[in-house]
């Protein structure tokens, strides 16, 4: 069979090659194309376009790059009508993928969207075009499938991939991890300051003012993937600072707190079981926008999930020096504090269920297309 895939960021990128990977054992005949990045290239799917080329964050961001996604967007449609895949399976990335899911849709072609678009926080009115031109949708938030039961939308729950994803993850022990990037015995304070350029040059610049403060630590940014060494060189001028590639996941297990940019990391990070400050400043314009029309009370997936503030969300002006300081001083010397956000996230994993959501998804495009 013929799987067509669009995912236009880093954790797109993961949670597809790890669908990828489940198709295959399915269907070992699989042929896949894809936008996305390296990881899904690793599974042996044809990248078409790489999800750095993709990602323009925020209103302002997306106006002024509009002439790009037009043609990225006119490209996609004719590549899917050459290619004549069985299905079209789209991962998150709604602006581009609910424009390429319609098209879709008018010619045929079986849609299946893994991961809902986060509809239930703003643009609401995206469920009718989604229940009208999406054949199956797949999420991995428990109140996700309530919310689309209430509009009729075909919708599975399959659980969180990023379970799988850590579940399979090959660790380093700390002693190696250290040796390897050169750590000293100090503790360590991760950064995790995103994965676009105008984000992390926000971002960062704001996490390095902590270096001062926290003398017997040592910090360590969280390299993207997509973007490069001297990018973060630039930033760094001669603060004493590491910068990590590839391997985020060992940062994170290894670290005794960290400061985190409000996405998918958040969540990733309390999975793995370290302290985290959830960070967040944008665009001014993009903000201001956003601020009136998003409707949810905590921007952190892992308030979102437990309905409540797990971790602190220090957003646009509360991103300030004192503000984040206050927090790191609580994460790394309250041990009271420590041990009941370490408790919350026991019962985060819970919430979520148990690993196999790349499985499962995979059972359900199969069932879709009629393979088995």
């Amino acid at each position: 069979m013929r799987y067509y895939i669009i995912a236009g960021e880093a954790s797109g990128d993961l949670h597809a090659s790890n669908l990828i990977a489940a198709i295959r054992q399915r269907d070992a005949q699989a042929e896949i194309r894809a936008w996305g990045g390296d990881l899904m290239d690793k599974q042996g799917a044809t990248i078409v376009k790489h999800y750095r080329d993709l990602a323009f964050m925020g209103f302002a961001e997306v106006i002024l790059n509009l002439r790009t996604i037009t043609r990225n967007l006119s490209f996609c449609k004719k590549d899917l009508l050459s290619f004549k895949p069985d299905v079209l399976i789209l991962i998150d990335y709604p602006g581009f993928n609910l424009r390429i899911a319609e098209f879709a849709h008018n010619k045929n072609i079986k849609v299946v969207y893994y991961i809902s678009p986060q509809i239930w926080a703003w643009k609401k009115g995206r469920v009718h075009t989604i229940k009208r031109v999406v054949d199956k949708m797949l999420v991995i938030l428990p109140f996700e499938k309530a919310f689309y039961n209430n509009y009729k939308v075909a919708v599975d729950f399959v659980g969180h991939p990023l379970l799988d994803a850590l579940q399979n993850y090959p660790w380093q022990q700390e002693a190696d991890f250290r040796k390897r990037n050169n750590f000293s015995e100090k503790p360590i304070i991760a950064m995790l300051p995103g994965s676009r350029k105008q984000e992390v040059s926000r971002m960062l610049q704001q996490m390095l003012v902590m270096v001062k403060h926290f003398p017997d630590y040592e910090f360590a940014i969280a390299a993207a993937p997509s973007l490069e060494m001297s990018f973060y060189e630039n930033i760094i001028g001669q603060s004493e600072v590491k910068v990590v590639q590839q391997q985020t996941y060992d940062l994170l297990k290894h670290a005794h707190a960290a400061m985190v940019t409000s996405g998918t990391a958040t969540l990733e990070t309390a999975l793995i079981g370290t302290p985290e400050v959830v960070c967040y400043s944008g665009n001014r314009i993009s903000y201001e926008i956003a601020r009136r029309i998003i409707d949810v009370k905590y921007i952190s997936l892992v308030n979102l999930i437990m309905d409540r503030e797990i971790v602190k969300e220090l957003i646009q002006d509360d991103f300030n020096e004192i503000q984040l300081r206050k927090q790191l001083n609580l994460l790394l010397s309250d041990n009271k504090f420590r041990q009941q956000m370490l408790s919350e996230f026991d019962s985060l994993r819970e919430k979520l269920g148990g690993s196999g959501a790349s499985q499962e998804a995979a059972d359900h495009v199969i069932k879709l297309i009629g393979l088995h």
